[in-house]
């Protein structure tokens, strides 16, 4: 029963937090005067076939770009670099590919490994400063995404393909392509085939944090460094080693994109999904199951304000507003689900030393 009631009272906290910020969205419409019945009714009416399958592509995404700062979360590291792991992982990435050095699926699993190997060493930097110079890891991953940028911008017009008008490296041939999948009837677009690789990362993210000794040690020095030193772990080994974690998933945040849709690396690749993530998985709380309805939840948002402007008159850009306040509103509301637990926690102890004492009071009356 006592399981139950904490079960019910976790899930209540994003309810709150959503609830929260539809009601502080609500009011910034208000005041600017824009017509909020036609706005709620856009971002929440039926999505079509096709922006289904949008929903679902940028969903598996969004979760693994989360699934990247929830290891660091975890740990109790903020990786704030997932944006430039993932975008110097992808050149990489894309690069290989491009060169075809080895055939078909080979190729394929060339560039996977490519990219979570140079996703792995970016964020292996700042784990490496941590544990040896003391740098906080928020400075070092802020400063190697505009490293990351630049490098990526530069390497990029040295190996991009000539007489192009968009700056890209060499397509990915045909034959290391994955193909997507026709699961949506009525869509016309087709889900990515590496929609799996993400479903792969969760359940490796799961196992690897709940069921082994090292995410064990992880969680335990993500805790209490102090108490994981005391119990024999190496805090430091565990801080790079969560870093390198992190990046190698990190990696993996382009592979979608890449391989079923662009097929190269540009200037138009999309950016800042390591910044989504990282709201993805505060918003999730670190769990491979609500990061997944984070992810969902920011995808399905995302597409439906591609026609706030043309049905409701309005900027695309209230979504943005109303992620933000999500983020925020889930902070508060896990702080009054935790105290709320806590009442009931005190409540109940007191209930049953009370009636204990009242037993015993019993025996030697």
């Amino acid at each position: 029963m006592i399981r139950v009631r904490s079960m019910l009272m976790t899930m209540a906290a994003p309810i709150l937090a959503v609830a929260l910020a539809v009601l502080i969205t609500t009011v910034v419409l208000l005041a600017a005067g824009d017509p909020v019945g036609r706005v709620w009714g856009t971002i929440f009416s039926e999505p079509r076939p096709r922006n289904i399958v949008n929903i679902i592509n940028s969903g598996s995404v969004l979760y693994l770009s989360a699934l990247a700062a929830a290891v660091g979360f975890r740990m109790g590291l903020f990786n704030i670099g997932v944006d430039g792991q993932y975008r110097i992982a992808a050149f990489a990435a894309a690069y290989v590919a491009g060169q075809a050095w080895v055939p078909g699926i080979l190729n394929i699993a060339l560039a996977i490994l490519t990219a979570m190997l140079v996703g792995a060493m970016w964020a292996g930097i700042a784990g490496l400063l941590k544990v040896t110079r003391g740098i906080s890891e928020v400075i070092s991953t802020i400063m190697l995404n505009a490293i990351a940028t630049a490098l990526v911008a530069w390497m990029l017009r040295s190996v991009a393909v000539p007489g192009s008008n968009n700056i890209t490296t060499t397509p990915i041939p045909e034959s290391s392509r994955v193909p997507g999948m026709a699961l949506i009837p009525g869509a016309h677009n087709e889900i990515y085939g590496f929609v799996f690789l993400a479903v792969a990362a969760g359940l490796f993210y799961w196992v690897l944090l709940s069921r082994t000794r090292f995410g064990f040690n992880l969680r335990a020095t993500g805790a209490s460094e102090s108490a994981a030193v005391a119990s024999g772990i190496d805090t430091k080994k565990m801080i790079l080693a969560a870093m390198l974690i992190s990046g190698a998933v990190a990696g993996l945040v382009g592979m979608p994109l890449l391989f079923g849709d662009s097929y190269s690396y540009g200037v138009t690749f999309q950016p800042g999904l390591g910044f989504a993530g990282i709201a993805v998985a505060l918003l999730g709380r670190n769990h491979p199951v609500g990061i997944a309805f984070g992810a969902l939840l920011f995808a399905f948002l995302n597409e439906q304000a591609n026609a706030l402007q043309l049905q409701a008159g309005v900027s695309a850009e209230i979504v943005k507003v109303m992620q933000g306040i999500t983020v925020l509103s889930v902070v508060i509301a896990y702080e009054v689900v935790r105290r709320a637990n806590r009442a009931a926690e005190q409540r109940r102890v007191a209930a049953e030393l009370a009636r204990a004492r009242a037993e015993a009071t019993e025996v030697t009356g």
